[in-house]
């Protein structure tokens, strides 16, 4: 069975977005072969991306959807923009979809974003791992990583590293 993780960036106050889901504030920190944050070696970790329909609109508008050529990606959705030959669109049936994804041979998921995804998958006892890349900024206001998280989760510290950027990167893996 596969694992399905959470890799994401997140501000220090707990916001992984602007309220209208712009992710322009982590363009100051950017994955350099320098500074990549463990990207590098995540990405050859992982075959499958799992992601909210605001995820997939922002990374389409930004035209950086060729990042991640190679892999398949899965738009959690209410809407169907048209699968095609990485993207393909899930729209009813979530959890059992992921199950089914999750079950499936091949190398581990990755957990995308956005918060509402992350909190039915966190509801659903689905996330196995998660890495967290908390960037030195406070936005105030946006898109918190846990939206009203209806049911109480307990992890443990895996690895906390403090890079030159600020960012601190820490994975927890479930109790």
């Amino acid at each position: 069975m596969r694992k399905i993780i959470l890799y994401i960036a997140a501000s220090i106050d707990g916001r992984i977005a602007e309220p209208d889901g712009g992710i322009e504030w982590l363009s100051e920190f950017p994955i350099t072969e320098e500074m990549n944050y463990g990207y590098k070696e995540f990405m050859d970790s992982i075959d499958t991306i799992i992601m909210g329909g605001r995820s997939w609109r922002e990374l389409s508008n930004l035209d950086a959807m060729g990042a991640y050529a190679g892999k398949t990606v899965y738009v959690i959705s209410h809407h169907n923009w048209g699968d095609n030959e990485n993207v393909n669109f899930i729209r009813e049936n979530i959890i059992e979809q992921i199950i089914n994804l999750r079950n499936e041979s091949g190398k581990d998921i990755w957990l995308f974003g956005g918060g509402e995804l992350v909190s039915m998958l966190l509801a659903a006892d689905l996330i196995a791992e998660m890495r967290i890349a908390y960037i030195p900024v406070i936005l105030g206001n946006g898109i918190p990583l846990f939206p009203e998280q209806p049911t109480e989760s307990k992890w443990y510290l895996v690895e906390s590293k403090p890079h030159k950027s600020g960012v601190l990167s820490i994975t927890y893996k479930k109790h």
